[in-house]
C-alpha cells in the first residue's frame, strides 16, 4: 500500500472517530474514485503512483468546483457551500501549489528548451511544464502563461 493510500485509510478511520460526517463522506468517495482509477490502470490492487493519485484528487477537485458554481447558477447557495466545504477536505491531499513566479520560471525554462517561438508551439511547451510541475499549477493557469509568452 503506497504512503497516500495509507493516509487515506487512516484519515477515513479519524473521519468515522470523530463523527465527521463531512469529511467522511468526502474520503470515501476519494477512496472510491482511487479504487477504480486502480481497477482501470490493471485491474484490484494495482498500485497507483503518486502522480496518478494527485490527478485523481485534482478531478474529484474539479468536479465539486463545477458543482458549485452549478449551484450558485442555480440559486441554491447551500449546496453550494456543502461543495465548497468538500473542496477544502480535498485540498488538503494536495501537495502545496507553485507560486505565479516559479510558474513563470517553468515556462520560461521549456520555452528555451523547446525552441518555441509561436502559438503553433504550445503544446510542447505545455506538455514539458505540465510533467515538472507535476501537479501543482493547474493547466489553465500554465496555458495563460504559456499563450502570454508566445504571443
Amino acid at each position: 500500500m503506497s504512503n497516500f493510500a495509507a493516509q487515506i485509510q487512516e484519515d477515513l478511520k479519524a473521519a468515522m472517530k470523530a463523527k465527521d460526517a463531512n469529511r467522511l463522506t468526502v474520503i470515501r468517495a476519494l477512496k472510491t474514485a482511487l479504487t477504480n482509477a486502480s481497477i482501470e490502470k490493471g485491474g484490484l490492487g494495482t498500485e497507483l503512483t503518486e502522480t496518478e493519485s494527485m490527478a485523481v484528487v485534482r478531478k474529484q477537485l474539479k468536479q465539486r468546483e463545477d458543482s458549485a458554481s452549478q449551484f450558485d447558477a442555480a440559486g441554491r447557495p447551500e449546496l453550494a457551500e456543502k461543495e465548497r466545504a468538500e473542496i477544502e477536505v480535498l485540498q488538503a491531499y494536495l501537495p502545496a501549489a507553485l507560486s505565479t513566479e516559479e510558474v513563470v520560471a517553468l515556462v520560461d525554462a521549456a520555452i528555451s528548451e523547446t525552441g518555441a517561438t509561436t502559438k503553433a508551439d504550445m503544446g510542447k511547451v505545455m506538455k514539458l511544464v505540465q510533467e515538472r510541475a507535476a501537479g501543482r499549477a493547474d493547466g489553465k493557469t500554465i496555458s495563460q502563461e504559456v499563450a502570454k509568452r508566445l504571443s
